[in-house]
C-alpha cells in the first residue's frame, strides 16, 4: 500500500487527484510565505492558527493552518508523509470521503487543541493533525477492518505510527495536541468513511490494456520492470526499515 509504482507524475496525478492538489497547495503557500511581498505576508498571516484571533471570531483559522507550514523541511516532511500514506486511502475511500477524512481530522484536531489549550499566545501551522488523522484511519483498519489491509502494511503503519508518536513527545516545538488529537479524530471518523470501502490495489493491477495493430501485450513485462518493487512488497521488514530510516533522517534535520 505504501510503495509507489506509478510510472510518471502524470499518472500519479491521474490516480490521486486530491493528494496531488493538496501537495500543490502546500508548495504554493510555502512559496507565498517566503516571498518578500507585503500582500503575500498578510495573506499567510491570515491563515495561521492564532488562538488570540480565534477568540475574536476568526474561525476560519481552524481550517487554514492545515495547509501552511513553518519552514521548508516542515513542508517537505508533511508532503512526503501525505505521498506515502494518502494515495491508498484516496483510492479506497473515493475523492469526497478522503477530503472529509483529511480535513475532518485536521479541523477536529485544531478545534480540540483550541478547547484544551485556549491560551491567547498559542499559534500553530502544519498538516500534522490531518496526517495523524490518516494514521488513525489506518490503525482502525488494523484493529477492526483487517480485510482492508494486508499484514505487511499493517506492520508498517503500526511501526511508523509508534515512531511518530515517540518523536512527537521528544522533539521540541511540536504541536503535541495536534498530533495526538488528530490521530483520535481520524480513529473516530474511520468507521464513517470506511463504510463500503474497497481494498487497495496498486496502479499496475488496475490498468486496462488494448492491443494496437500487431503490437501485443507481454504479460511478463511488468514482472521484469517491477522486480525490485515486487521484492520489497514480499519483504515488509525491509520496507519498514527503509521508511524508518527516511523518517529519522527527515525528522533530525
Amino acid at each position: 500500500m505504501f510503495i509507489r509504482n506509478e510510472r510518471s507524475m502524470k499518472e500519479f496525478i491521474r490516480y490521486y487527484p486530491i493528494v496531488s492538489a493538496i501537495l500543490v497547495i502546500h508548495l504554493a503557500l510555502w512559496i507565498v510565505d517566503i516571498l518578500p511581498i507585503g500582500f503575500f505576508e498578510r495573506l499567510y498571516d491570515l491563515g495561521v492558527g492564532r488562538h488570540y484571533q480565534i477568540h475574536k471570531g476568526e474561525y476560519w483559522r481552524f481550517i487554514t493552518p492545515i495547509f501552511l507550514h513553518g519552514d521548508l523541511m516542515h513542508m517537505l516532511f508533511n508532503s512526503f508523509s501525505l505521498v506515502l500514506f494518502g494515495p491508498a486511502l484516496e483510492q479506497m475511500l473515493g475523492k469526497w470521503k478522503f477530503i472529509l477524512a483529511y480535513l475532518g481530522a485536521g479541523v477536529l484536531a485544531n478545534v480540540a487543541t483550541f478547547l484544551i489549550n485556549p491560551s491567547f499566545m498559542f499559534s500553530h501551522v502544519g498538516a500534522s493533525g490531518a496526517i495523524f488523522g490518516l494514521f488513525g484511519i489506518y490503525v482502525f483498519m488494523v484493529a477492526f477492518r483487517k480485510s482492508l489491509i494486508d499484514a505487511g502494511s499493517a506492520r508498517i503503519i503500526m511501526i511508523i505510527f509508534i515512531l511518530g508518536l515517540i518523536m512527537t513527545f521528544i522533539r521540541p516545538n511540536i504541536n503535541i495536541y495536534g498530533h495526538v488529537l488528530g490521530f483520535i479524530a481520524g480513529f473516530i471518523i474511520a468507521p464513517l468513511v470506511l463504510n463500503k470501502a474497497k481494498r487497495y490495489y496498486p496502479v499496475r493491477y488496475r490498468r486496462s490494456y488494448q492491443d494496437e495493430g500487431d503490437i501485443q501485450f507481454n504479460p511478463n513485462r511488468w514482472k521484469k520492470r517491477g522486480k525490485l518493487s515486487t521484492k520489497l512488497r514480499q519483504n515488509p521488514v525491509a520496507v519498514t526499515i527503509i521508511v524508518i530510516i527516511i523518517l529519522a533522517i527527515l525528522m533530525s534535520l
